[in-house]
């Protein structure tokens, strides 16, 4: 199994990232309860191999931005992916701007709190269905011809969505919800898989009946070896080669198990296993 992924074809990265979400205060907004701490976990991350991280303008908003140009710039190596096109009012509220000008005034206020004369990776967070897809790709377009950003990617999209958006830019990766136990973007992972797009799965873990303690994920990793976590990412990895996980913690353990499940070779029975619980 390749342990990394090319985004772009020329953006080599290892395909076990880290979602930086969580290093926000509740709802994904204000500052973190322990802010070294966060800066402490995407250290480690980068000291365990990691080499891809992901985040948004607006988780915080910008609080995430600005935590990991401190603990990690000037990146040296590590890709850092950031996303606009979500507005913060409060707590747990998004709400999606898809203008030209608010996703150029996004980009560039990330330029300046990442504290880079380039993105490599900026995602549109969420296609604003009253602003045409040309426009909003086309902001993104002209950054790119202008140096700010290196590649475009989607986020939350459906297979016709992509499609329609490669008319007006190259798109190398997209992000949508997807774990073991939420398939409803098999259809986009298998696009993916055929066209040489990363798929970024963001909440990569098993959730409901199928994660509870004692349940059907638990008795597999098991047999395994592993933890249920463990055996989630390790799914996601041998499902398609352009897989690129994002978990996201807080906690130096949750890290550690997470970056640990890499190693993890899993037989075809144990795939089949795996995969068919999430069936």
């Amino acid at each position: 199994m390749n342990t990394t992924f090319a985004l772009g074809g020329d953006l080599e990265v290892h395909r076990l990232g880290f979602g930086a979400m969580q290093l926000t205060g509740p709802g994904v907004w204000g500052e973190p309860e322990d802010r070294a701490a966060c800066v402490a976990v995407l250290r480690k991350a980068v000291e365990l191999g990691v080499d891809f991280i992901d985040t948004a303008d607006s988780y915080g908003p910008a609080v995430s931005e600005e935590i990991i140009r401190e603990a990690l710039h000037p990146y040296d190596g590590v890709v850092v992916a950031t996303k606009a096109g979500l507005a913060r009012t409060g707590p747990g509220h998004w709400h999606v701007i898809g203008l030209p000008e608010y996703l150029t005034q996004c980009a560039e206020m990330s330029l300046r709190r990442l504290g880079v004369e380039r993105i490599d990776l900026f995602q549109l967070h969420r296609i604003d269905l009253r602003v045409p897809v040309a426009e909003q790709l086309g902001a993104l377009t002209d950054l790119q011809a202008a140096g700010k950003i290196r590649h475009i990617g989607l986020s939350e999209v459906t297979v016709d969505q992509l499609l329609e958006a490669q008319r007006h830019a190259e798109i190398v990766s997209v992000q949508n919800l997807y774990n073991l136990s939420d398939r409803r973007a098999d259809p986009l992972v298998e696009h993916c898989a055929k066209h040489g797009v990363a798929f970024i799965p963001w909440f990569p873990f098993a959730n409901g009946d199928l994660a509870r303690p004692g349940g059907p994920l638990d008795k597999v990793a098991a047999e395994i070896g592993c933890t249920p976590a463990q055996a989630a990412l390790a799914w996601l990895l041998r499902r398609s080669p352009g897989m690129l996980p994002i978990p996201g913690t807080k906690s130096i353990g949750h890290l550690q198990e997470n970056c640990s499940a890499a190693a993890i070779t899993l037989s075809d029975a144990q795939y089949l296993a795996l995969d068919a619980l999430g069936r």
